[in-house]
């Protein structure tokens, strides 16, 4: 479940690579000027990524495997 709406994966996914399937090219604003991200560098050495998943802040949605009934919360 992404931002409550239910999104399908394939086994091994990524949050990431769920996100993408999905269409979605970014899912953060800067905080500054609000510019988009999404994957940057796609290896967890950036933070343009970040996600909520299961309440717990600042995940790497390129590192996280998605699992049956995580509930991300994007910060778009």
């Amino acid at each position: 479940m992404v931002d409550d709406v239910p999104l399908a994966g394939l086994a091994g996914q990524t949050i990431a690579g769920v996100l993408m399937a999905a269409g979605r090219q970014s899912w953060r604003t800067t905080g500054r000027r609000s510019r988009p991200r999404g994957v940057f560098c796609g290896i967890g050495v950036c933070f343009d990524c970040l996600v909520t998943v299961n309440g717990l802040p600042d995940v790497r949605a390129c590192q996280r495997h998605a699992a049956d009934g995580d509930e991300v919360t994007t910060h778009a």
